[in-house]
């Protein structure tokens, strides 16, 4: 199938921030461009220090849709670039996978957001993982700033809620609740309370930083070009009166689901208990068998359990998905 893509869209997935670039330090930014894919854009002329927020899109490359749902908001911004009223960074992540249409070209870019690799420590998204991290860290720099990051997806697999979000157990508190009331403005409808980063770049940042992080996935993957930007009405207009007022829009927080079990890949022998069409959230009774992986086998514990992110197609030792249980009712 032949797909149209904007000019605005294959710079953004390119990570070609000229023209972007451009009209904000004609408009008298501060404009950084630490690396290909990565821009920061800060006002010069406020006292007051304003919030820092961070969206990411194209962590992997297949995740196609955030990129022309932001590319469209940063072409809309360029054209009226005093309407910014935070400072922004932006990053496309795996620019090298984007191009082949890949998730990635050696590993999980959103694995190596850690100082322990392993033996992933020679793949090519290690090395992009350390440019990303020295340009976050530089970007978070002030101690003080009120720190956001968005790190936007779309999932692999279809789900029972098309769009729900990742929250880092370190994200607690008023800064919780704020988040989750943002979610529920950008039309998330479920939330997954996280403990473990497993190295995702929104753990990062909250751990890291103290940042206000999320890794939001909306809908499922596609082509580029090929996305119906219309289910994502409701984040694209959350984020842009975020990025225009400063204020986080809040509305119903998303349903809350805490992890009750991680499912770690430890050999080549591991199988799932169920298909390869099972959806994101299927829930799943008592006791049930979940995967095998060798002798070990992975069961739903005392309370129905919903399962999110199944892929037993990663490296061993890698997560392979997770069991949650509803939080609040």
């Amino acid at each position: 199938m032949e797909t149209r893509v904007s000019e605005q869209v294959r710079a953004l997935a390119e990570g070609d921030f000229t023209h972007i670039a451009d009209r904000f330090a004609n408009a008298g930014f501060r404009v950084r461009l630490p690396a290909r894919g990565i821009l920061q854009l800060s006002s010069s002329g406020h006292m007051l220090r304003r919030p820092a927020l961070l969206l990411s899109v194209g962590v992997h490359g297949d995740e196609t849709a955030p990129i022309e749902m932001l590319a469209g908001l940063l072409d809309a911004l360029a054209a009226q670039p005093h309407a910014l009223a935070v400072d922004l960074m932006v990053v496309v992540g795996n620019i090298a996978a984007i191009a082949q249409g890949r998730r990635f070209i050696d590993a999980d870019l959103n694995r190596m957001f850690r100082e322990a690799r392993g033996d992933l420590q020679s793949a090519a998204e290690a090395a992009r993982a350390d440019t990303i991290m020295r340009a976050t860290a530089g970007f978070f720099a002030a101690p003080d700033a009120d720190k956001w990051h968005l790190d936007l997806h779309t999932a692999i697999r279809a789900s029972r809620y098309p769009a729900f979000a990742v929250v880092p157990e370190a994200v607690a508190g008023p800064r919780r609740d704020a988040l989750l009331g943002f979610l529920g403005r950008a039309g998330i409808e479920a939330a997954i309370l996280s403990p473990a980063s497993a190295g995702t770049y929104s753990a990062h940042t909250a751990q890291m930083f103290g940042a206000t992080s999320a890794t939001v996935e909306l809908g499922q993957v596609g082509m580029l070009g090929a996305n119906d930007l219309d289910r994502f009405d409701a984040a694209r207009h959350a984020i842009d009166a975020f990025l225009r007022t400063v204020r986080v829009p809040a509305g119903t927080a998303p349903a809350v689901f805490r992890v009750a079990q991680e499912l770690v890949k430890r050999s080549d022998a591991f199988r799932m208990a169920f298909g390869r069409d099972t959806e994101n959230f299927t829930a799943m009774a008592p006791g049930s068998l979940i995967a095998e992986d060798g002798d070990l086998a992975y069961r739903v514990g005392a309370q129905t359990e919903y399962v999110v992110f199944p892929n037993p197609d990663v490296r061993p030792g890698l997560r392979a998905g997770l069991m949650v249980v509803r939080e609040d009712g």
